[in-house]
C-alpha cells in the first residue's frame, strides 16, 4: 500500500502513528505529496489534492484520516478505532467529536500563518487561536476521564497530534495552566509511534 501525506498535516500522521501501532510499516510506502500547488503532479493521484491518501494493492483508494484509520483496523482485525458499546460507547463517541473539532480548527490556523503574509486573515487567526484556548480549558478536565486514560484508541492518537502542533505554531500554548493535560502528553510522548512519526 501507499500513503501520499505531507510532513505537517495532524490528519496524515494520526494514519502513521497507526500503521506504526499495528506493525505493519513494511507493508506500506509513505510518499509526500505536494499539496496546494498549481498543476502539482498529485491532482493526478487524487484530484482533491488532500492528505492523507491511502492506495492499497488492488488500485482501491481512500481519502480521509478517519476511514483510512477504520480500514487499516479492519484489515488487522485491530479494535484501535472500534467505540465500546452502550453509554461508554456515546462518551467515547462525545471525545473524539471534540477531538476531531479541536485538530480541525488547529489545522485551519496552521495552514493560514502559512499563507503570503499579505493573504493571511487576523479574524481567522485570533478566532483559531480563541477555540484552542477553550479546548486547551476543556482538556484539562475531561483528560482524567477512563477512555482518554484507558487503553489506547485513536482519540488518544488525535488528541496527541493535535497537541504536538506547538512545533509548527509558537502561538499554540496549551500548556500554561493546564498540568493535567502537560502530564498526560508527556506520558504519551514516550510512545516508540509518536517518536518516530515526529
Amino acid at each position: 500500500m501507499e500513503l501520499y501525506i505531507t510532513k505537517n498535516s495532524p490528519f496524515a500522521r494520526v494514519v502513521r502513528v497507526l500503521i506504526h501501532e499495528l506493525g505493519i510499516q513494511g507493508r506500506v510506502t509513505i510518499t509526500l505529496a505536494q499539496t496546494r500547488k498549481e498543476n502539482s503532479p498529485y491532482y493526478a493521484i487524487n484530484p482533491s489534492g488532500r492528505v492523507p491518501y491511502l492506495i492499497c494493492d488492488d488500485g482501491k483508494a481512500f481519502e480521509d484520516s478517519e476511514l483510512i484509520c477504520e480500514y487499516l483496523c479492519a484489515l488487522e482485525k485491530s479494535n484501535l478505532c472500534t467505540f465500546p458499546d452502550g453509554d461508554d460507547g456515546w462518551e467515547a463517541r462525545r471525545l473524539h467529536s471534540l477531538c476531531r473539532s479541536h485538530v480541525d480548527g488547529v489545522s485551519v490556523w496552521l495552514r493560514e500563518i502559512h499563507r503570503p503574509d499579505d493573504e493571511q486573515s487576523p479574524t481567522i487567526i485570533a478566532h483559531e487561536k480563541d477555540r484552542a484556548a477553550r479546548f486547551a480549558d476543556l482538556w484539562d478536565k475531561e483528560i482524567t476521564g477512563p477512555f482518554i486514560q484507558g487503553p489506547l484508541n485513536r482519540t488518544q492518537i488525535t488528541l496527541f497530534c493535535t497537541l504536538d502542533i506547538e512545533r509548527l505554531l509558537p502561538e499554540f500554548d496549551w500548556r500554561t495552566d493546564h498540568p493535567n493535560l502537560v502530564k498526560w502528553y508527556e506520558k504519551m510522548a514516550s510512545r516508540p509511534s509518536l517518536q518516530s512519526t515526529r
